[in-house]
C-alpha cells in the first residue's frame, strides 16, 4: 500500500508541525497533545520509536499522504499481544487512511513470531477511533472503567477493548 513508513529522528520538524496543527482535534483524547508539544518532545518520541523497532517491541510508523506525514500508527508488542493506537491530522480524516494503515499493521503484527492477538483500545466517546476496528473485523471483547477519572474533556471514562485473533 505504501502509505506507511518507519519514523526517523529526521522527522521531528514535520511531526511537530502536524501535531501542532492537529492539537484541537487530538487534545480531547491524547494526553501528550498539549501546547507544550515541541521539537524536544518529538525527538524523544522518535528516538523511542527507532529504539523500539530495533528491540522488536514497538512499531511506530508515519501515516503518509503524497509523501507527507499526516498521522502516526503505533503498535506495541508484549508477549503474544500487539496493541495498536493511531491519530490523524483532521484535514485527512474520512478517507480511510487510518483503516488502511491499521490493516497494514495488523498484517505486520501477525507476521511476528508468537503474536496471537491484536488489540485496539479507545474511550467509548471516541466514536471515530471505534469505527476502525469494527471495519477491520475486530470483536469487542471488553468495556472497562480504568482506575482513573476521565483524563480529557471528551472522555467518558470507559475503555472499549477490541481484539482480533490470528485464528479469526
Amino acid at each position: 500500500m505504501g502509505m506507511l513508513r518507519k519514523l526517523s529522528e529526521d522527522d521531528a520538524p514535520e511531526l511537530v508541525r502536524v501535531v501542532r496543527e492537529s492539537l484541537p482535534h487530538l487534545r480531547p483524547w491524547l494526553e501528550w497533545a498539549t501546547d507544550s508539544y515541541d521539537h524536544a518532545t518529538a525527538e524523544a518520541f522518535l528516538v523511542a520509536a527507532v529504539e523500539g523497532w530495533a528491540r522488536g517491541t514497538l512499531f511506530d510508523q508515519a501515516i503518509t499522504s503524497d509523501g507527507a506525514i499526516v498521522g502516526v500508527v503505533s503498535a506495541g508488542r508484549e508477549d503474544d499481544l500487539v496493541e495498536i493506537g493511531y491519530w490523524l491530522h483532521p484535514a485527512h480524516t474520512g478517507r480511510g487512511l487510518v483503516t488502511r494503515a491499521v490493516a497494514e499493521v495488523v498484517e505486520l503484527a501477525f507476521g511476528l513470531p508468537g503474536v496471537r492477538r491484536v488489540q485496539i483500545w479507545h474511550d467509548e466517546a471516541n466514536v471515530a477511533s471505534g469505527a476502525v476496528p469494527r471495519r477491520l473485523g475486530f470483536t469487542e471483547v471488553d468495556r472497562r472503567t480504568p482506575p482513573r477519572d476521565p483524563r480529557f474533556g471528551a472522555e467518558i471514562g470507559v475503555d472499549v477493548v477490541w481484539e482480533l485473533r490470528r485464528d479469526q
